[in-house]
């Protein structure tokens, strides 16, 4: 019904669990109602806000963001349209702007709903995602055959879905669950037990096959050697009864028009939510005479008020197998002939990956393009790795990232020479009147006198007047040249790789040190891009085949380097 500005609606909600393509099928069959359907307007979220514009990150206007997003997104007509901000703020780039209403964006959708389409490599994004539908459905199912007890073979017969409950109750016991496991089976003994095929989702296949658990020998169920030939069968026959025992376990065993039914639904929790958000229960501890008296008030109120019909009451799946057990025949010689000529069952061999698939999958996914797999025919160039990490750099970075180079509507960093070198001669000729406690200190340690303050005061006055920008440049170079002096013969001079210099700056060098009558070492400047690309391969080096900074920068730039073989020789060299 009408909730506010929202009106009317069809909606629901989908516990996906681990299998994210549960929810990406969702988004199709939600795609193809507003294509077969074209006057409805559909909205698709989860609880990480809306993915599917986290799909489409890498396409997204900058103006959009999570906090702008809300009641922005719809599929209409099969195609996702996305409201931009000019539609709810008089100014276009303002991101402050409120976000619509929902009545607002099925307004702007029904008028004028050829100007919100999104653009084309969203949509792509998107119908990337959910591509190979409905075809697809079947390759992400999974046959394996099952040593199950009869009872249930003949409730999955008739209800096949409920092996997802049964696979999610084994997956996720607790030790309350596992208290029903440790005596004989009431419901599911290991007595009457047939093979049969049993179909999973892949995911749920990967749940019940890849989690190790040995049975309690009270329970019934035993397990054949491992090197036995239908020993899966029995593992997965022997979980698969343990999660049906778990949830007939929790049954409550009353008919669905019950009270206890009734509250037990979301709508009941939901509304018991509200009440104490509200403050109902006044502060009272949960399980005192006042809070059982306030507690016993809102569920009479809420079974007057709530009139549900028993088909739209919520059975729980304990209840359902119960009822399908009662009304269900079980014939064990069918079973047994059906037994005789069970279909083979699907290769498991995709529950192991190997990392170099993993990887494939994941530049799969980022829609990157693989490099040769022979390094022989690699041509790695190191001054276009180096040019990538000078772009990178040179963008524009926040507290919400830094722009990849190819960004090209980003532009570059701007630098004010005067403002730099005004700012870096305050710091170097610093008047006494700035200097802290500290450096006072340190001056009458080291026995500055009066007449050296004096000198200081009139540079500093003569500092303070006008000098042009070209004097400021000359004094930045000159500092830098004090310094590179100072480090030359430093272990941190010495650990830079330098370029060779000319004749020319050789004779240059020596004629500047015979004028200045020191025997100064000839200073080379330093080779910035060797030295870049050394640390970088160093780094890469350290990772031993890691994630780390270096490949996850590199790679984020489409760079792929290839793996340190010579670290490698010469470290099985060492060990020999």
């Amino acid at each position: 019904p009408c909730a506010g500005e929202t009106p009317a609606h069809i909606g629901g909600t989908t516990l996906f669990g681990d299998n994210v393509e549960d929810e990406w099928f969702i988004v199709y069959l939600v795609r193809e109602i507003t294509r077969d359907f074209p006057g409805l307007v559909a909205k698709i979220d989860d609880n990480d806000g809306e993915f599917l514009l986290i799909e489409a990150a890498d396409f997204l206007p900058k103006w959009l963001n999570p906090e702008n997003s809300e009641n922005r997104v719809f599929f209409y007509k099969g195609e996702l349209h996305i409201i931009p901000l000019s539609e709810t703020s008089e100014q276009e780039c303002d991101l402050s702007a409120p976000c619509p209403t929902i009545s607002e964006a099925l307004t702007l959708l029904s008028s004028r709903s050829e100007e919100f389409l999104a653009a084309e490599p969203v949509r792509a994004a998107v119908n990337k995602r959910i591509d190979g539908y409905p075809e697809k459905i079947q390759a992400s199912l999974h046959r394996a055959h099952c040593y199950l007890p009869a009872g249930i073979a003949a409730v999955l017969r008739q209800r096949p879905s409920l092996v997802a409950a049964a696979v999610h109750a084994f997956y996720l016991r607790d030790p309350a669950d596992l208290r029903v496991c440790r005596r004989p089976f009431h419901t599911f003994p290991a007595e009457q037990r047939v093979m049969t095929v049993v179909t999973f989702t892949r995911c749920l296949y990967a749940q019940l096959a890849q989690q190790k658990f040995v049975p309690d020998r009270r329970s019934g169920y035993t397990l054949p050697v491992p090197s036995h030939p239908q020993y899966k069968a029995y593992e997965l026959g022997m979980k698969l009864a343990h999660g049906f025992e778990i949830l007939c376990s929790k049954s409550s065993k009353v008919s669905p028009n019950s009270k206890r039914n009734v509250l037990c639904g979301p709508l009941w929790e939901r509304f018991l939510r509200s009440l104490k958000e509200k403050d109902y229960f006044k502060g009272e501890l949960e399980g005192s005479a006042k809070y059982s008296e306030l507690l016993h008030m809102a569920e009479d109120y809420f079974q007057q008020s709530v009139t549900t019909p028993e088909s739209s009451v919520e059975v729980s799946p304990g209840d359902e197998i119960l009822a399908l057990l009662q009304t269900t025949p079980i014939d064990l010689k069918e079973f047994e002939r059906e037994a005789a000529c069970l279909p083979p069952e699907d290769d498991d061999s995709w529950l192991d990956i190997t990392p170099d698939a993993l990887d494939q999958m994941l530049k799969e996914a980022r829609n990157e393009s693989f490099p040769c797999a022979n390094e022989e025919e690699q041509k790695y160039d190191l001054e276009a790795l180096a040019e990538s990490m000078k772009a990178f750099v040179s963008k524009v970075s926040t507290h919400e990232g830094a722009e990849m180079p190819w960004s090209s509507d980003e532009s570059h960093v701007t630098f004010d020479v005067d403002s730099f070198t005004k700012a870096l001669d305050r710091i170097l000729g610093a008047d006494s009147e700035d200097l802290d406690s500290d450096d006072l200190d340190e001056e009458e340690e080291f026995g500055f006198s009066e007449e050296d303050d004096e000198d200081s005061d009139a540079g500093n006055q003569r500092q303070d007047q006008k000098v042009s920008p070209d004097e400021l440049i000359g004094s930045l170079k000159s500092y830098m040249n004090e310094m590179d002096h100072e480090l030359s013969q430093t272990n941190v001079g010495k650990s830079f790789t330098t370029q060779k210099k000319g004749a020319s700056s050789v004779k240059a060098t020596l004629s500047e040190s015979a004028d200045s009558g020191a025997e100064d070492p000839e200073l080379a400047p330093v080779d910035v891009d060797m030295n870049l690309v050394a640390n970088l391969l160093e780094s890469y080096s350290a990772q031993a085949g890691l994630a780390g900074p270096t490949s996850n920068i590199l790679q984020s730039m489409g760079v792929y380097l290839p793996e340190n073989t010579d670290h490698c020789g010469s470290s099985s060299q060492a060990a020999q």
